[in-house]
């Protein structure tokens, strides 16, 4: 139902979560890059900041948060909310909207050059 109570057509409904699922995964990627260029210069302590954007686009920076971001985004009435996580050199962004989540995370350099050097050369 839309704001005066007509039914909001499924393909219509259909796009409009489909934006907010870009929406949440590009700014999930984007806190991403921030904070793992932060980390590479040693500038991101360990430990957690949790990111929470209210339904006005207000942004809130709480840190050391433990609780779930369904509890935060829920007690905040936010449109989405963010955890990014730093331990030693890893870094992992979690992010929740009303339509979906996502986690994106950073990989052990060691894990990445491994699989690297596993992988067949090509002959020329």
């Amino acid at each position: 139902m839309n704001a005066i109570g007509l039914p909001v057509p499924h393909n219509r409904r259909k796009r409009f979560d489909k934006l907010l699922v870009r929406d949440l995964l590009g700014n999930a990627h984007s806190i991403f890059e921030t904070a793992s260029s932060a980390a590479a210069r040693s500038e991101l302590e360990s430990g957690n900041l949790s990111i929470v954007i209210g339904q006005d686009g207000a942004i809130r920076l709480m840190m050391g948060s433990d609780w779930p971001l369904e509890s935060l985004q829920a007690h905040h009435g936010a449109k989405a909310a963010y955890r990014v996580s730093r331990s030693g050199s890893q870094v992992r962004v979690d992010g929740r909207s009303r339509t979906g989540s996502c986690r994106l995370q950073s990989e052990p350099p060691a894990l990445v050059a491994r699989r690297l050097l596993a992988e067949p050369w090509p002959r020329y």
